[in-house]
């Protein structure tokens, strides 16, 4: 019987690692040699690439807590947003403002026994509206074709769990998002900010080194993600969390406000270790290409 303890676990993980060092290794003296380009670019879901307005974890979060007579203001929300959904649970329930809504309506703090049972009950109730938000933001399609046609190869990270996705990716698979390599918070030992999920598309993808690849997302997280994996980060204003705000909304609000947000948003992209922050997904190109040449100059994105 295959082992399933503590030492099983560590040593398939050890394993996993001597299997990913043995092959970077081999092939290191031959990317080593060659111009280098961006090789993959890896998308957040949520708010970046379908869900314009990130609104399906906003709803499922305030009706979780409201079945406990908890009002979250959605800026409490988004705050938090890209972190692996349970990190999320725990983060909000830490907000003073929370706990102290918690206490009025239970009588007591919460707990780690309370993130458990949010998240249990979380996970159905966002899995059920998973489908009525997988639509692609504008641009998103015809980006990837491009990407494509250029060699770059597409993966993905996401704070949703393998379980939720189960329901999202054959969805934006009929809208015309496939990508080649799918990794959930769920898939790895910890999600965003940690760099796993990255490292988990790049063994996926065969890409190396890690200055090959771009994270693009709409959340601070997403950045930080990034960052931390050696990779270029690119943070994107519409449909994204940070600005919060659906197409419909965009539209309807004065342009000077518009403009205002789009600033606030971009600022904590940046504060987060964007290298770069684009106003629509379909800007992507440009940013690849100024990549490459900072690349073919001998930058790297620690610097």
């Amino acid at each position: 019987m295959q082992g399933t303890g503590p030492i099983s676990v560590r040593f398939r993980e050890s394993a996993r690692a001597g299997i990913l060092a043995y092959y970077f290794e081999e092939r290191r003296a031959e990317w080593m040699n060659q111009r280098l380009e961006v090789q993959a670019v890896v998308f957040d879901w949520a708010g970046t690439v379908v869900d314009d307005g990130c609104v399906a974890p906003v709803a499922a979060f305030r009706d979780v807590f409201g079945r406990r007579g908890i009002e979250v203001a959605e800026e409490e929300i988004r705050r938090f947003m890209g972190l692996a959904k349970k990190d999320h649970l725990r983060a909000l329930l830490r907000l003073e403002a929370v706990r102290l809504r918690w206490r009025a309506a239970l009588g007591r703090e919460p707990g780690e026994a309370d993130v458990d049972d949010l998240y249990n009950e979380f996970v159905p109730i966002q899995r059920a509206v998973l489908a009525e938000h997988a639509d692609l933001i504008p641009g998103v399609e015809y980006t990837v074709l491009r990407l494509r046609e250029r060699g770059i190869r597409i993966g993905s990270t996401t704070g949703y769990t393998s379980e939720m996705m189960e329901v999202l990716v054959p969805e934006a698979a009929r809208r015309g998002f496939c990508p080649d390599a799918v990794v959930s918070s769920s898939d790895v030992p910890e999600g965003r900010p940690a760099p796993w999920m990255c490292y988990e598309n790049a063994l996926r993808l065969r890409v190396f080194p890690m200055a090959t690849m771009v994270k693009v997302g709409d959340t601070p997280g997403d950045m930080e993600e990034g960052r931390n994996a050696g990779m270029w980060s690119i943070g994107i204003l519409e449909g994204g969390s940070v600005l919060g705000l659906t197409r419909v909304q965009r539209e309807k609000l004065p342009e000077l406000e518009l403009e205002r947000r789009m600033g606030e948003a971009e600022a904590e992209l940046r504060r987060a270790g964007a290298h770069y922050v684009l106003r629509r997904i379909d800007e992507l190109q440009r940013a690849v290409d100024e990549i490459n040449q900072r690349l073919s100059q001998g930058e790297c994105p620690c610097q």
